[in-house]
This record gives structure tokens, sequence and C-alpha cells, in this order.
């Protein structure tokens, strides 16, 4: 059999040419998007199609092909489980006609509060639990009109768990703590909030405003998935409003601290 392929890379876009016994002679993944944790969708398109390609990314989770398939083109959708470079291939008559790297970027989340605006850089290598329980949550628009209900300055500021009215609103269930992970309550850094409970944190995160290494072990830990990349200024811009006891509660700002919006960006 004379089989001979001509690989053509660029970016993210794989384009093979192969002569055979396959009848397989062009074949390109094309992704709409790639972000972490989101559903994608993957174009492959060539010639002959029908004769029968498999379409394998081992770290995209959920692979499935979508109807209305052609012999130049079918369509599939998965999940990004990975940051990173992940494997992409496609098989045909028997042998694979080509591998492909497809980079999927360290998920970011803009955050727009009443004070400023910040960027959250989260670490799903170190804390997968974690960055996928607060994606769910930041994806389902939970954390929108939410306040910065706990405010200590030269420690940290918290949200992710009452509104203006300081009503408690309700969470998914709890999650695993994840620590020791490799990450540190280090200044601007972002870490689940949680109960004297280990496996007890939900939708509730604090900002690290200083150094808080003692967090790291305190009463068992508590978990750092991510970083304020851009925006530190908000962050202390928050820590600095005046706060009060208010009902039940301590360090609540006196003005209220508004979560306009959370959006994943990447």
């Amino acid at each position: 059999m004379n089989f001979r392929t001509t690989v053509f890379a660029l970016s993210t876009t794989l384009v093979v040419a192969a002569c055979g016994g396959s009848g397989l002679e062009t074949t390109t993944i094309t992704p709409d998007r790639l972000v972490y944790g989101s559903l994608t969708t993957l174009a492959v398109r060539g010639i002959n199609l029908d004769k029968g390609i498999t379409l394998v990314v081992p770290q995209c989770i959920g692979m499935t092909e979508l109807s209305g398939a052609t012999p130049t083109q079918r369509v599939y959708t998965c999940t990004p489980d990975a940051v990173g470079d992940i494997a992409a291939s496609v098989t045909g008559g028997g042998v694979t006609l080509h591998a492909v790297k497809l980079t999927i970027p360290q998920p970011r989340v803009n955050v727009k509060t009443s004070m400023g605006e910040m960027v959250l850089e989260l670490d799903p290598t170190k804390a997968p639990l974690s960055v996928k329980n607060f994606l769910q949550y930041v994806n389902a628009n939970f954390y929108n009109n939410l306040i910065f209900h706990r405010v200590i300055p030269n420690f940290v500021i918290q949200t992710g768990g009452f509104d203006a009215s300081l009503v408690q609103v309700t969470p998914r269930a709890p999650i695993k703590l994840e620590v020791p992970n490799g990450l540190s309550n280090l200044r601007g850094t972002v870490a689940m909030a949680r109960t004297a409970v280990a496996d007890s944190a939900t939708s509730q995160f604090y900002i690290n405003v200083v150094d808080n290494v003692s967090l790291d072990t305190l009463g068992g830990g508590y978990a750092v998935f991510g970083k304020v990349l851009t925006g530190l200024d908000t962050v202390d811009a928050i820590s600095a409003v005046p706060t009060a006891v208010t009902g039940s509660m301590a360090d609540v700002p006196v003005t209220a601290v508004t979560v306009l919006s959370m959006t994943q960006s990447q």
C-alpha cells in the first residue's frame, strides 16, 4: 500500500493530506473555542469521512457526535478537562491519520464589583475540585448581586453567601477539602471558605489581602484554587471599607460592596 501524509499545522488547526487505501484524502480539526470546563465544538472536515473516522481527545470529556454528518464534515462536542496542551487525533481506515495538540488556557474569571474590577486566574491542575465547583457557580450567574459580607483589613475579603439584605443564598452540595495542594494562602490568592468541618466548602470564597500562610494548616487548612491576576487595587479598596456588626454577623461593610457580575473569560 502506498500511503503518504503531508502535514500543515497552524495554531489549533490540523491539516492532513492522505492518499491510499482508506480513501481519506484530507482531514482538518477546527475547534470553535477552547475553554476549560466549557462545552466546545470540534469540526472535522475532509473527504470520504462517511467511510469511517474516529475523533479521539482523551482530556475532552463527554465526546458526542452531532447529527447531520456528511462525507466532508463531521461535528463533535466535548468539554476540556485539562489545561495546557492536550492531544487530539483522527483515526480512519485502521490507521491514525494524524495527531495534534490543542492548547487550553488557564481559566480566568472577570469580576465586576461596585468598587471596581478584578480578574481571577484559576488552577485546575492543583485544585480541580475547587475550580470545577467555582466555575459551576460562576457560569450559573450564582454570584451576581451577592455582597462581600466579611471584610477584615489586613486579612481577607469574603463573598458568595449573602445578598444585600443578608439573606443567605442556597448553595450546591459541599466539596472535599483540597489540601495540601501545593498552593499557599499568600496575598492575592483565592481560596474556599468553609465551616469547622473540613469537607464543607460550597459557594463562599475569600481573597487574601495579605500573606496568611497560617491558613494553609489552621484547622486542617483552607484550599487555595487561584489568584488575582489583575485588580489587587480593588481588593485593597474593598478591604479598607468601614464595617460593623449587623445582627449576628461581624465585619459587614456599612455600605454594601456588591458583586455585579462574574464571567468566565477563558
